[in-house]
């Protein structure tokens, strides 16, 4: 069978009704029994879109699965794909906003309640959040509802509704430069004593953010006490799912913390500034230390630069990466001269020259001087971003 989402849909459909799917024994009133093919007895039960999405994802697997084998997919390598358990970590369907005949769309917000979600074949249900900006979206014709995806985490059921919107408001995007306009480079720089220092070609420290929360040393105590009680309860025992309900929520309280700030972070970066240049930061490696792996973990750099990129492209700004091997913390901004053996207990930056500055603020100023040079590159290859 082809690895396409449409043969194995077409190959479910034609096996979800056959013996293989389900048979049963049928004795008639003379005794004699026989097989009946009965297929699937629950699939009526089911969205026939629940098994359409699982065979696309399917396609999918194998093809990244085959990719990677071949050399065609750059990064990790993928494994063959996986049977998903109902005991799966994060269970979770989705279904596509098709419409009926008469054009109404089977995924709906709004209809029995402000706080509501109209779902194809389990109906309407009710919702934490209040669905009123996005109906007033959908009303206006700015927004249109693709899919749906539900998936159980921590003990609850989460919708994510995959929307296609317009641009935002001009009054919310940067205003457009001029081709030969040169500088207004911000560098940012990601630490662990200061999550963040934005700075300047010039020197001018821009923004600066030491309290960050750092959710999951905090939540740490916390932590090891709900995972010795799920490792005291008897394994398949009502209280030890209790338990291991009480501890991943508790793991989805620190998410959502760290979640928030970086969100937070990100807004007011991209608010304020339209051109950032960050550092492509070989964050895997660093995890391999023992000593930082907590911090590194809990301060979601990756995440943060994930978020950087998205948002500055809906406000029409640029965020270039630059290559992880650049010196930001070595090169001194005033001279540029290289320093040799700085350490990470090294918080303030001494050069030959004279000058004397803190540590991140100088490598932020680096940063932002490297995407002048980089801008004023000719040729576009040399302005190439990392991928990411």
């Amino acid at each position: 069978m082809p690895w396409t989402g449409f043969d194995h849909i077409n190959g479910f459909n034609a096996w979800k009704k056959t013996e293989q799917a389900g048979r049963v024994f049928a004795v008639d009133s003379s005794g004699s029994a026989s097989l009946v093919a009965v297929g699937l007895g629950w699939r009526n039960q089911v969205c026939q879109q629940v098994f359409e999405e699982a065979a696309v994802n399917l396609g999918r697997g194998l093809v990244a699965w085959r990719d990677s084998r071949t050399g065609k997919r750059a990064g990790p390598r993928v494994g063959f794909p996986k049977f998903k358990l109902k005991s799966s970590t994060v269970p979770s369907f989705r279904l596509r906003n098709k419409h009926s005949p008469r054009g109404r769309p089977m995924i709906r917000v709004g209809e029995d309640g402000p706080r509501s979600v109209t779902l194809p074949v389990i109906g309407a249900v009710r919702v934490q959040e209040d669905t009123r900006r996005l109906r007033r979206m959908i009303a206006a014709g700015r927004a249109k509802i693709v899919s749906v995806t539900l998936s159980y985490r921590a003990g609850r059921w989460m919708i994510s509704l995959v929307t296609e919107a317009t641009d935002l408001h001009p009054a919310h995007r940067h205003p457009v430069r001029d081709g030969g306009e040169e500088g207004g480079w911000v560098g940012v720089d990601r630490g662990l004593s200061a999550f963040l220092v934005a700075a300047t070609s010039d020197g001018a420290e821009v923004d600066r953010i030491t309290d960050q929360p750092k959710p999951l040393v905090t939540g740490m105590a916390r932590q090891r006490r709900l995972a010795r009680s799920v490792t005291r309860k008897q394994r398949g025992s009502r209280h030890r799912r209790t338990a291991v309900v009480r501890l991943a929520r508790h793991h989805h309280r620190i998410r959502n913390i760290r979640a928030h700030f970086l969100h937070q972070v990100s807004n007011r970066l991209v608010k304020t500034h339209d051109r950032l240049v960050i550092e492509d930061l070989n964050i895997a490696g660093m995890l391999r230390n023992r000593c930082l792996a907590r911090a590194i973990g809990d301060a979601g750099w990756g995440e943060f630069a994930r978020q950087l990129r998205y948002k500055q492209g809906w406000r029409g700004g640029d965020v270039l990466t630059v290559d992880r091997w650049f010196p930001s913390s070595q090169l001194c901004s005033r001279c540029g001269a290289s320093t040799v053996g700085l350490t990470l207990a090294d918080r303030i930056f001494t050069c030959g020259c004279g000058a004397r500055l803190d540590r991140d603020l100088n490598a932020a100023v680096n940063l932002a001087t490297r995407g002048e040079q980089l801008d004023l590159c000719p040729s576009p290859g040399a302005r190439s971003t990392s991928p990411g």
